[in-house]
């Protein structure tokens, strides 16, 4: 496997972490298609049941790598990166039927933020900064930055944010509901490995479901995500899961989910 990404899987979480921390982990074309290829294949990996996505180094992710875009040799042209690099990872971002986590680690800019806000959780710790960066430079927000954000803060503090490219701390983040927590410095690795160990523990394909109820709800009319709900309670009434859930309520136990 490429060095740009690395891969861990440990009791069900699958660990990817960006790893070009020389260039706060910026994408290239090789780091986007790998990333992607690793995306499907924990898709695909019955035992991988929470993927957490992070950095290496002091970055989380600084967006695309500008060296890239600006070496006639080296540069695939801005249609290119983004249908084949940017929409193709944020569409396997929420369409996979497993929740993702983006363990901020440090400074999430320009696709880097947009990438992480894609995700199904987002944690930072104090020290994180996001920016939406694309104005600085005169481009506008891709990776369905102009998609996601707006729906997570408000139409209005979203347009500020990009046009003004402000660096907003995670504290202040986790206050505009940006994102899901902060935690101090020193307990950030053990928060994100609590809540993905709890995540791997739960009902996979239930989790699965809600996450397709969530991105449906984007554009369902109430009537066709009421019909959707009703859709996907019936396939998780049927599953393996429910009936655990259902026991162990019954026998006051703590259930044992299998994901299936």
């Amino acid at each position: 496997m490429s060095q740009s990404i690395q891969k861990e899987i440990h009791n069900g979480v699958a660990t990817l972490t960006l790893n070009r921390p020389e260039v706060f982990n910026s994408f290239n074309r090789e780091m986007a298609l790998v990333f992607q290829n690793e995306l499907d294949a924990c898709a695909n990996d019955a035992s991988v049941r929470v993927i957490v996505i992070t950095g290496s180094g002091k970055a989380f992710c600084a967006g695309q790598d500008l060296k890239e875009v600006t070496t006639p040799d080296l540069n695939p042209g801005f249609k290119k990166i983004l249908e084949e690099h940017y929409n193709p990872i944020i569409t396997r971002i929420r369409a996979i039927n497993k929740p993702i986590i983006a363990a901020v680690n440090g400074v999430a800019a320009g696709a880097g933020a947009n990438i992480a806000l894609a995700c199904d959780i987002v944690i930072a710790h104090e020290k994180v900064s996001f920016i939406q960066a694309f104005s600085k430079i005169g481009l506008v927000p891709d990776s369905a930055g102009t998609f996601f954000l707006p729906r997570l803060i408000g139409f209005g503090k979203a347009s500020a944010l990009m046009m003004l490219g402000d660096k907003v701390s995670a504290t202040d983040a986790e206050k505009m509901g940006m994102i899901y927590k902060v935690t101090p410095l020193d307990d950030f690795q053990i928060e994100i490995e609590k809540v993905a160990s709890t995540l791997a523990q739960m009902p996979t394909k239930a989790l699965g479901m809600t996450k397709q109820l969530l991105n449906n709800s984007m554009s369902n009319t109430l009537e066709q995500q009421l019909a959707l709900e009703s859709k996907l309670q019936i396939e998780a009434a049927s599953s393996e899961d429910y009936a655990e859930g259902v026991a162990a309520f019954v026998e006051k136990r703590k259930p044992n989910f299998k994901g299936q």
